[in-house]
């Protein structure tokens, strides 16, 4: 009965169409050591401009969700300082692990990498000022659930970032058309899930930056 439950559940959020577009396994880490840290990834993410347009203040804790191989960690760690806080949040244990040792071997004890599971980013309640996901939404299921259970996480004041690739467009990076999202469902679904839309940053090529506050 249980797993009829689960199909059943399932069917709803093809329906409503917020499950993911793709399910991928990320446990190789060499691999995707080479595609997400690829020196040439940073002519079109541009991390040294994105995280500088977030305006995120020192002594803050921000929390990447679905962080692979900790490509933004050493970002971050500079934009929070060492009195705050990266948490870095991966499902898949072996990425944990790396990032950790990224962590020790960059010398940024700000860094926690965190295993989180498929359907929650074991955030605690209030832990982060700012939480982000960068080529991660599309790999979530269920999304209005998950998001509406993550406002919880936030501290009055916080912020959520969605980066994700554009989808109507011939780019040169990232995943087949059909497992892109439109920056409108995006929009669409997070409103659902009750976050309030601000204003998108514009600093990338090839991917949108939508910026979400609670209510």
């Amino acid at each position: 009965h249980h797993a009829k439950g689960e199909h059943h559940a399932k069917g709803e959020h093809h329906a409503r169409g917020d499950g993911a577009t793709v399910h991928h396994r990320f446990d190789d880490v060499e691999k995707w050591t080479m595609v997400f840290d690829d020196p040439e990834r940073d002519a079109w993410q541009k991390p040294a401009e994105l995280i500088p347009a977030l305006q995120i203040a020192p002594g803050s804790t921000v929390a990447d969700i679905g962080a692979g191989t900790g490509y933004f960690n050493p970002h971050l760690a500079r934009a929070v300082g060492t009195e705050g806080k990266v948490i870095a949040v991966d499902i898949e244990q072996s990425l944990v692990d790396h990032m950790a040792d990224r962590a020790t071997k960059e010398k940024t004890p700000q860094v926690e990498a965190r295993l989180g599971a498929t359907d929650d980013p074991k955030l605690r309640a209030s832990e982060a000022d700012l939480v982000m996901l960068v080529d991660t939404y599309h790999h979530i299921d269920a999304r209005t659930d998950y998001f509406t259970r993550l406002k919880a996480t936030l501290r009055p004041g916080g912020r959520l970032v969605v980066v994700d690739f554009v989808k109507d467009a011939d780019i040169p990076v990232g995943p087949p058309p059909g497992h892109r999202i439109a920056a409108s469902k995006v929009s669409e679904e997070l409103v659902a899930a009750g976050w309030v839309v601000q204003p998108k940053v514009e600093v990338l090529p090839y991917q949108y930056v939508l910026v979400f506050t609670l209510p």
